[in-house]
């Protein structure tokens, strides 16, 4: 359902593909609906994917989440120890500092690490204020960051500005690529039919939809576009739709109910087979990035919004990583947080834009062949591979291996 695992999942199959031999660790829960389960074993796509049981206490709660989050990681920790070493382990951010646990499997059963860098990590948790900067969880969890890092034979980073923080980490930046993610332009494009299918079966048929697609969290603050819509409140023609889910969402059906905006809807996440339709059903996507999170999370979301080809309203700070594609790219309108009267005339004047224009500058076809072709020309594999992910990756037919804590299901 997620962006992460949705990449994570075509790396695989790719290096799957191309002779080697993966296995996935992984969770045994849904992202949004954790009290759907999944086989704990499972081969799919010639892929061995291993989920990890973990407690679900829900979101709402940073105790809850640190508590989830360490239930994942203990039980990973298991797991690992009696697994076989890999040529290379690639690990993802998610949950944080998974990476530390894929530095220590490879410190202990040889092999080489690979660290995918989807976000930061303290460094998101001190800049949504989650944790304090100078505090002994945020030291240690530093430390774990730093020691990732450093122990990385290749850390790729989804940004110019993440690279610069990794960077004044004090690690050479010779050891650092910049490979954005790409959008599913294999399985995700502008799609007509879909399009009035949605939006007939959620009453949005002849209105303008402004639509804010993705996960719902303190990293992209709201509240700016929810005043837009407050404003904008009369407008009978105009909608707002957020779909996906995330700690914040709950705020969004607060907000609504609070000040009777019956021009907003919360929808959940879609998965992969309709995301083309629910892409499509927007008239104006939003991007929202939070003034503290440049080069510290990614906006993966504007790569299927450029492919799809609706104009983007873009509410953050500038410069960012979507600023430099606005820079290149047309149908972007950029505001700031605060903004709402700047936000609220971009909506009206995306009114009057023309039909979609899709981009293609971020497509799979070139992107994840430079991401594949890192792992494999820095760890010098040949026609064979086995891999496995937290990921790791190993030889003999070599073999990855890749860690990643969100489940993988057939769709993502």
């Amino acid at each position: 359902m997620v962006s992460t695992a949705q990449h994570l999942t075509d790396l695989a199959t790719e290096l799957t593909s191309r002779g080697h031999d993966v296995t996935v660790i992984t969770g045994d829960r849904g992202y949004d609906a954790p009290a759907t389960r999944f086989k704990r074993h499972e081969r799919w796509n010639g892929i061995e994917i291993i989920r990890i049981p973990s407690l679900s206490l829900g979101k709402n709660g940073r105790w809850r989440r640190a508590f989830n989050f360490a239930s994942f990681l203990i039980a990973c920790s298991l797991r690992l120890l009696v697994l076989r070493r890999f040529d290379v382990v690639v690990a993802l951010t998610s949950p944080p500092l998974i990476s530390f646990l894929a530095a220590l499997f490879v410190k202990l059963k040889g092999g080489s690490f690979c660290f995918w860098v989807m976000d930061l990590n303290p460094d998101e948790a001190i800049a949504a204020g989650w944790l304090e900067r100078d505090s002994l969880a945020t030291r240690a969890l530093e430390q774990m960051l730093n020691y990732s890092l450093r122990h990385a034979a290749r850390t790729i980073v989804l940004d110019r500005f993440m690279k610069e923080r990794v960077i004044a980490k004090g690690i050479d930046a010779e050891r650092i690529s910049v490979v954005p993610p790409w959008s599913h332009d294999d399985r995700v494009g502008y799609s007509e039919r879909g399009r009035e299918v949605l939006r007939q079966k959620h009453g949005m048929a002849g209105k303008f939809v402004v639509m804010y697609s993705g996960n719902h969290s303190p990293c992209h603050p709201l509240d700016t576009l929810l005043e837009a819509a407050l404003v904008l409140k009369e407008r009978a023609a105009i909608v707002f739709c957020f779909i996906g889910g995330g700690s914040e969402q709950i705020k969004v059906r607060e907000f609504a109910a609070q000040h009777g905006l019956n021009n907003a809807m919360c929808l959940p996440y879609q998965p992969l087979s309709e995301l083309s339709s629910s892409l499509s059903a927007a008239d104006l996507h939003v991007v929202v990035m939070g003034d503290e999170f440049v080069g510290i999370v990614h906006p993966c979301k504007v790569y299927n919004i450029m492919s799809i080809g609706a104009p983007i309203l873009y509410i953050g700070p500038q410069p960012s990583h979507v600023t430099d594609i606005a820079s290149q790219q047309g149908q972007f309108f950029l505001t700031r947080h605060g903004d709402v009267e700047g936000v609220t005339a971009a909506i009206l004047e995306a009114r009057q834009s023309g039909k979609p224009q899709p981009v293609a500058s971020f497509s799979k076809q070139s992107l994840l062949p430079q991401l594949i072709g890192l792992i494999e020309e820095r760890h010098g594999v040949g026609a064979s591979l086995e891999c496995g992910a937290l990921a790791p990756l190993w030889p003999k037919r070599r073999q990855v291996g890749a860690l990643q804590g969100g489940a993988q299901t057939k769709k993502s």
